[in-house]
């Protein structure tokens, strides 16, 4: 784990009398405070957090915000909400001199605004973290301040846009157009909700249980209902229940996977028919398979090009915007970053994830130059 940027910071915590293992990773600060969300899942490592980290480097460049990368992992089994508290309360009191002046917390998986306000509370900060619950205000340098959850919708909402813009290039038309979405969480299911708005047609949907198939589209309404009453979409009334192997070879246009890494491997790559894939979830495959998928004509808008509301959305409450600006700013930045990669990735033939690279180190390049040191 390394390049020529990073990463600038490893610290892992231990606390073996509560049984706490989790690290922290801070990939790059050129361009400002290292951002990124906390996964907690039973095997998280320093590795994938890592590779999580220089993803949040590029991302928040190419979204055109001053935050750096970083990301963080805590080892976590299941437990209460006491435990958990006390678990994610001493993580962060652990990284105490890194929080805010080195690292802003966010959520990720298994961490969300609850897990955010914690953080805020334990090290006495409300920048120490962002996505916290809307209710959540501080007065900050005189300025009253209050949260901006990512279950307002951001990441899904930029997600959409993203798709819409993407498409809009490839001369499929969103409305109308066959999508299908893998994962039904935070990001998934208000990528429906906005999709949906924009008139294309969601003929699929998966969770972890999993699928519901319908050629003739499904309703956000209904299958929010479902989730919501059962746990799992694949138990809704309409349409036909599919496994989750079976969903990735629905006939569609659009491709969303928005669950978790990996998502998209060697086992179902194969099967995939969409013609645009507009990655939703931190790196749901890897460069390979992207690369792979060019080959078959098949374009891929990379994660931190399509997710970047969330960051996006993160610093809008680290700077006391309101929810009605946060998603202006979500909207024109994700535009203006998806064309700018469509774009160049078309004109030039060239790999979709390397045009947004290129894009985004030029600006980690041009900010490391006026610094002396990351210290």
């Amino acid at each position: 784990m390394g390049d020529l940027f990073g990463p600038e910071l490893i610290v892992k915590v231990r606390d073996p009398k509560i049984g706490l293992e989790g690290f922290l990773v801070v990939h790059n600060t050129a361009l400002g405070l290292g951002k990124g969300g906390i996964r907690m899942t039973p095997d998280v490592t320093v590795e994938e957090v890592g590779r999580l980290a220089e993803t949040m480097t590029w991302k928040n460049a190419l979204a055109g915000i001053p935050f750096g990368g970083a990301k963080a992992g805590l080892v976590w089994k299941g437990g209460s909400d006491s435990m958990k508290k006390q678990h994610v309360q001493s993580f962060a009191r652990a990284l105490s001199p890194f929080i805010p002046k080195k690292y802003v917390a966010g959520p990720d998986v298994n961490s969300g605004e609850k897990e955010m306000a914690w953080i805020a509370d334990a090290l006495n900060n409300f920048q120490a973290a962002t996505g916290k619950p809307r209710r959540y205000c501080k007065v900050v340098k005189g300025k009253k301040m209050c949260g901006l959850p990512h279950e307002l919708g951001s990441t899904g909402f930029g997600v959409a846009h993203s798709t819409a813009v993407a498409a809009k290039f490839l001369g499929i038309n969103i409305k109308g157009a066959r999508v299908a979405i893998e994962g039904f969480g935070n990001v998934g299911t208000f990528a429906f909700k906005f999709l949906e708005e924009f008139g294309a047609k969601i003929v699929a949907v998966a969770d972890s249980r999993g699928a519901i198939y319908d050629a003739k589209g499904l309703s956000y309404a209904g299958v929010i209902r479902t989730k919501s009453k059962t746990g799992s979409v694949a138990n809704h009334k309409v349409g036909q229940a599919l496994t989750r192997d079976d969903f990735w070879a629905v006939d569609c246009d659009i491709l969303i996977p928005a669950g978790v890494t990996d998502s998209i491997h060697a086992g179902n790559k194969n099967v995939i028919r969409a013609k645009l894939i507009v990655e939703g979830a931190n790196i749901p495959m890897n460069a390979n398979i992207e690369s792979e998928f060019g080959e078959k004509g098949i374009f891929v808008v990379p994660d931190f090009v399509a997710n970047g509301g969330g960051v996006i959305s993160s610093y809008a409450e680290y700077m006391g915007y309101s929810p009605a600006k946060m998603f202006d700013m979500v909207e024109a930045k994700v535009t203006t970053a998806t064309k700018s990669v469509v774009r160049q990735a078309l004109a030039n033939n060239k790999n979709p994830r390397l045009a947004a690279l290129e894009i985004a180190v030029a600006r980690v390049e041009k900010a490391a130059k006026k610094r002396k040191s990351a210290f």
